[in-house]
């Protein structure tokens, strides 16, 4: 019997496009629609925007969204095309709303971190069916 493929997004994100935060959001909601629990994709949706907003502010090229809905999990990852790790800061008084979103990607997943890529890095968290 052939194992089927874990269901999975995988969308490209044009350089500095804020629009392709919510069309993110939009997809991944749609990937997520038959797994874990109705309603529990919001947290996912926010970490997937805070991953996203980062890659397009913070680097000069565009990025790569890939979200894998596994079993026990889900994994979602953007990839950019910049060697520079991310650093989590909390927000600071100044900047108004910037600087949270690895501190929310940190405090809401069930486990993160950097991966280096040969060109560039990937961001990645991970959500149990429960959490996400």
């Amino acid at each position: 019997m052939k194992e089927q493929a874990a269901p999975q997004l995988r969308q490209r994100l044009g350089r500095a496009d804020l629009r392709a935060v919510p069309e993110a959001r939009r997809a991944l909601r749609k990937l997520l629609r038959h797994w874990g629990e109705p309603g529990q994709s919001e947290v996912a949706e926010l970490l997937t925007s805070e991953l996203v907003t980062n890659a397009l502010v913070h680097t000069e090229d565009g990025a790569v969204l890939t979200a894998t809905v596994g079993p026990r999990a889900l994994r979602v990852e953007v990839r950019d095309f910049v060697g520079r790790p991310p650093r989590p800061r909390g927000p600071q008084p100044e900047e108004g709303t910037n600087g949270r979103g690895l501190v929310l990607v940190e405090s809401l997943a069930d486990d993160w971190g950097v991966r280096p890529c040969t060109v560039g890095k990937s961001v990645w968290f991970e959500l149990g069916a429960e959490a996400a």
